[in-house]
Order: C-alpha cells, then structure tokens, then sequence
C-alpha cells in the first residue's frame, strides 16, 4: 500500500463534510482527488460540460437541503462554470467546488490563468490552497462559508501539489461541529405590537411566503393567519405549491401570478410577505399589489432589493415564530369574511390562468393545453423542475402540487440550465421519476447530457415546449415591429435527438396518444423526451405586459 498523497487527505476531509455525491467532468487537476473520493463510497456523476457539473450540484443542493459538491479543472475547466456560480450567488445555493490550479513547478503550463478573480466577480468565495499543513483547514472553511453564508466556494489546488504525501495532520473536525446552534429569532415587542394593529385594521389580506417560510416550516402557521383574517395565501416562484391543498391558495405571486390571483392581488389592502425577500418579480415591478401596504417578515429584512422599497412594516423574526407570535397578538374573534366567498374557491380551482383567446393553427398546440393535459395525467408526487424562459410561465401554472415536488433555479435569468437542474434533482432523489418543463432553445444549449441521462439510467421525461425559436425573443421583435429571422430556428425532431442518445423520444402534434407515452415511460423509468410542438403566436401573460405591441 502507498503512502497517502494529499488528494487522499483531501477526499477524507470532503467525506467528513458528509459528501456522498458529486457531479464532475475529470481533468488533470482534479481527477487523482475524485477518484480517491468515489473510492470512499462517494456517488460520481460525470457531466459532460464543466456548466452543467456546477448547475446539477446546484439543483441537487436546492432539492436535497445540503451541500452540492461539484468538480472541474483548472483553467478552461474553472472558465466555463462562471454563469452556474453566478446563479447560485444569487440564489442563495450552498455549494462547494473542488478545481485543480495549474502545476507550481512548470515554467510553463497552456491552461494556466489567475483563477480567483474569474470566481469572485461571480460574489463567490475564491480559497487557494498551497499550503499543504493548512489544507484541512481550508477544506473545512470552505464548507463553514457555504453552510453558514449559503453561498458558493471554490477552492483550487495546483494538481502538482496534490500528487505530493500527504502531510501528518491533526484529525478533521468537519464544518458542522462549529456551525452555532441558534433558536428561532423572536420578533421584538413594538414592532409586533405596530404590525398586529395594521393586521387588525385591514379587511383584504394575502399571505406571501417565500423560501424562509418553508426552510422555518412556517406554513402551518401562515395557514392559520390568512384563515383568522379571513385572507388569501399565495407563494413566491421557488416554493410554488406550499399552500396546495388549500381553497384559498392563489398560487404563485409574482409576474406569473394568474389572471384570478392578479384580480385578487388588485384589491389587497395589506400584504404579509412571510420569509420572502420580495423581490422585483415578485411584486411584479410594484403593479401587482397597488393599493396594498407590506408587512415583512424575515430574520434578515433588507429594507430595499432590486431597486424597490420592500415594505412600509417589518417584523424583524424567523419567519414561523413570527407568525405565531402575530398570531397570538391578534384578536381571538371570529374570522371575518375579507376576500373570502364560494365565487372565489371555485374560480381558483376551475378557471385557466390565463383565458386570452389565441386562434388555432393546424398541426401545432397551445401550450396551455399542453401543460392542463400534463397535469391531469402526471402523478402528484413525481419531481417538477421548470426551466426558464418564455415557457417556464406555462407549466408554473400546474395545481395541486406541493412545494417539495416542484424545482425551478431562476436567479440569473439564464436559460439552458433545465437539463442538468433535472439530473441533479434526479440524483439527488435516486429512484424518483423528473418531469423536466423546458424549451427547445434551453435545451438544444446542453442537449449533450441526455447521454448523462442515458449513462446513469436517470428516471427523467422531458417535456419540451417547441416554439421553434428562442420564445422571448421572437415576441420581443415581434411586439417592436422588428424581423424575428434571427430568432427562428425551426422545430426540427427532438424526439430522434433523444433516440440517437439512446433514450426514448417522440413530436407530439396530437395530445389524444399522451397518456400511453408517459404510461410507458412510467412502466420503463428510462429518459424520454417529448416534443411538443406548440404554436409560437400564443404569447405568455408576462411577455404581453411586458412588451406590448408598438403602434406603427
């Protein structure tokens, strides 16, 4: 047996932080220490592009609640990964990257670069380890950051380096045994007492939870506030489906909130924006909730975000206690009606989300349609993930699904990402089956990693909304009176893509056939992709607010 090298070292202090899955694409100068890693019992994806590793350890992070771990190497490797860390910045995403560095004892090496100005213009932490006694230690730091901060690390290790004996360290002391043990923020007095008076005085009240609320398991309690107020629930995009099961859920706040919601919305005289950051989309530019005044409630109120005044209150509180607290303040009588009536419960649960009328052409579908049919079929338990772009406003529409089931990585407004988010919720959920919502522009970007797909036997149907061209931009052009040429690729096959992968596929012009595709996938659990053919003139609510026609 040969001593061990520090990549060994290295693979032991990354078990310790409990890394039993990791999502790579091996080089040089990193794939010594993962080899090592995978010899601990530890589960390796091997992506085929550096983006794609970085984006399924987000997605298995968001899904999993714990540390992604991905893999790349130095220089080329490192480069492509910059838009997958800029999203998880964003997104608030603990994850931690092992990238090898350029040898230290070559005068010359062609993929050497200054890697950490490449990761912190990103807003993640850059952590270069050459000192081999302190490498540990760095190891460990790296995870503290990421699960203390929730934001991403790299750490890089010239791969010369690596190969050298380990040196004789203390034993490892991971990350979580210096993580402080904190209680659930209790709100302060005044400001409970302030925020429970403009509660008790309005008549028309929505709940709005975000992803604080869910991470406090605080919607029991926001169930149990907007039922005293006689008010309405409604969730931030990222916890779509946290108040599924309930009458009065409005679904998603935000730009694809749908036309009832919005209705709803238009009349709000107090909003209570329970751990949600109240972002710009959320509010949807500050048109969503007009007449409304806006209560939050987070242990971090922020005040201003993305160029907006969050609120006019603040209950400084981790989002459950808060709401109990408020709960407790506030008058024992008898819920008054506020917004809620039979009309109401019933429109929620049967009118579309949005019923502009759009003529039909042979041949193609409406994506509506497409994704009522979906959701009728589907399961209730399998995995959603939405993509983004101008599709991803059709399936968020889905009902009935709760808010652990659904997955969507928005932060950075980059498309193409679907495909890994779908194999890292797959990973990270072994056995289940993913129903992946994307476009034909997101995924034709990294259509390379079905053979992922194929290779690990992931339980994965793509359902792709084909409009032939990059959605937002072809409405874009069109509503400014401009050529859409440039935009416009054609809907090809995507189905025989998926085929030459090894996986099943099909065009789908015809939803009559649709239950017997997704039967046999669920019988098979091998990758499917559907290819839907979707009419291009059907144009999404937030594209026609957004980007109305101009008048020529």
């Amino acid at each position: 047996m040969t001593d061990p090298r520090i990549y060994d070292m290295l693979a032991d202090a990354f078990h310790a932080e409990d890394t039993r899955l990791l999502f790579t694409l091996l080089g040089d100068g990193n794939m010594h220490w993962a080899t090592a890693l995978e010899g601990l019992g530890c589960r390796l994806i091997h992506a085929r592009h550096e983006h794609c590793a970085v984006s399924m350890a987000m997605a298995a992070a968001n899904a999993g609640e714990a540390v992604g771990v991905a893999s790349v190497t130095c220089g080329p490797g490192l480069t492509q990964i910059m838009t997958a860390l800029a999203t998880a910045v964003r997104a608030h995403l603990p994850l931690v990257v092992f990238a090898g560095e350029a040898p230290l004892r070559q005068a010359w090496y062609n993929q050497e670069i200054d890697q950490a100005p490449f990761v912190t213009a990103t807003g993640a932490t850059y952590i270069r380890a050459i000192a081999p006694a302190r490498m540990a230690d760095q190891v460990r730091e790296a995870f503290f950051i990421a699960r203390q901060e929730r934001r991403p690390v790299v750490i890089g290790v010239p791969f010369d380096l690596q190969a050298q004996p380990a040196p004789d360290v203390k034993p490892y002391q991971p990350s979580t045994t210096l993580l402080p043990k904190l209680g659930r923020m209790q709100p302060d007095p005044a400001q409970l007492a302030e925020v429970a008076r403009a509660v008790a005085a309005a008549s028309r009240v929505i709940v709005v939870a975000g992803r604080g609320a869910k991470a406090a398991d605080a919607a029991a309690a926001c169930v149990a506030l907007a039922d005293r107020c006689g008010g309405l629930l409604a969730a931030t995009l990222p916890v779509r489906g946290l108040f599924h099961d309930h009458p009065f859920d409005l679904g998603v706040a935000g730009g694809f909130s749908s036309d009832t919601a919005r209705a709803a919305f238009a009349e709000a005289d107090l909003v209570l924006a329970v751990g949600a950051s109240v972002t710009h989309h959320t509010a949807d530019g500050g048109k969503l909730w007009p007449e409304a005044r806006v209560v939050q409630i987070d242990s971090r109120p922020i005040g201003f975000n993305q160029g907006r005044r969050v609120a006019d209150l603040y209950l400084q509180a981790d989002a459950r206690a808060g709401v109990e607290a408020l709960l407790a303040a506030l008058p024992e009588a008898p819920a008054t009606p506020g917004f809620r009536s039979a009309a109401l419960a019933e429109r929620l649960q049967t009118a579309p989300a949005d019923a502009t009328p759009f003529p039909a052409r042979p041949g193609l579908l409406d994506p509506r349609a497409v994704i009522r049919r979906l959701d009728a079929i589907l399961p209730r338990d399998w995995e959603m993930v939405n993509a983004s772009g101008h599709c991803s406003y059709f399936a968020a529409q889905m009902r009935g699904r709760p808010a652990e089931h659904f997955h969507t990585i928005r932060e950075f407004g980059a498309i193409g990402n679907g495909l890994s988010y779908a194999i890292g919720v797959a990973a990270a959920k072994p056995g289940r089956p993913v129903v992946l919502f994307d476009g034909d522009g997101g995924f034709l970007m990294h259509a390379q990693e079905l053979e992922t797909v194929r290779r690990h036997g992931l339980p994965i149907l793509l359902c792709l909304l084909n409009d032939g061209a990059y959605g937002s931009e072809i409405h874009k052009l069109r509503a400014d009176g401009l050529p859409d040429v440039g935009a416009v690729f054609g809907r090809g096959d995507l189905g025989a893509v998926a085929r030459g992968f090894g996986l099943d596929g099909a065009v789908v012009t015809d939803l009559a056939g649709l239950e017997a595709q997704i039967a046999r996938f669920a019988e098979t659990r091998r990758g499917m992709v559907l290819d839907f053919h979707i009419d291009d003139d059907v144009t999404s609510p937030v594209m026609r607010r957004a980007h109305p026609p101009r008048a020529h």
